[in-house]
């Protein structure tokens, strides 16, 4: 039994069926890798990961229990990146940082270590209204390296990121990995991890799965 898994998954946004009848499952180490066109369900399933959302039917279960008997537990155990970078404007880079690290586990002191491992030390006493967008991506993923977590959800973090921080997030996904953690990412970017699954939702869209028949029905 894989340890974290999802099953005969049903995600409806608004009156919309994004998918239908998905399966996913990742074992200690090990990743994932979401494919699909924009709006095929990539981000809401990472949400559903996340318990940011429930699904319509089937059940998310870590270590074969439901995430969704304690939410609490199942968000300590995980870091999740969305398509936002939330940086409070006002603060430094170090400062965000340790205000992530602070919430996250109490402790602030992995902050340094963390701007290092994503190529922005140099940034540190820099307010988060001067960064580019690409610096602010930074940043946020640079949140994965201030405390230990046994589950990544990144949606899409290669955006805006040059070659050499695309580098940087696979050496941290690597190190992630080494340990026995987990990582489940989207993205439309070629991004080669050695070892990783491929779940492509396009397969389990609502046109995918309609019969010929329900196709001819006006």
């Amino acid at each position: 039994m894989a340890l974290f898994s999802g099953d005969d998954l049903l995600c409806i946004r608004g009156e919309r069926v994004v998918f239908a009848a998905l399966h996913f499952a990742v074992d200690a180490g090990g990743a994932l890798l979401l494919t699909g066109a924009n709006g095929s369900g990539k981000s809401s399933l990472l949400r559903l990961m996340a318990g940011l959302l429930a699904p319509a039917n089937g059940r998310i279960a870590w270590d074969g229990e439901d995430t969704g008997e304690d939410p609490e537990r199942h968000k300590a155990r995980m870091h999740y990146v969305g398509h936002l970078d939330p940086i409070k404007p006002v603060l430094t880079v170090a400062e965000n940082l340790r205000f992530w690290a602070v919430l996250k586990t109490g402790n602030g002191a992995a902050a340094g270590g963390a701007l290092e491992a994503f190529g922005i030390a140099h940034l540190a006493g820099v307010p988060g209204r001067y960064l580019s967008a690409g610096q602010k991506r930074r940043l946020n993923l640079a949140r994965l390296e201030t405390s230990p977590a046994a589950l990544w959800l990144l949606d899409e973090p290669t955006a805006g990121l040059d070659a050499e921080a695309v580098a940087g997030l696979r050496n941290a996904i690597a190190r992630q990995r080494s340990v026995g953690g987990m990582v489940v990412l989207s993205t439309h970017a070629e991004m080669a991890l050695d070892g990783a699954e491929v779940l492509d939702l396009g397969d389990f869209s609502a046109a995918t799965q309609m019969t010929p028949a329900a196709e001819e029905t006006p």
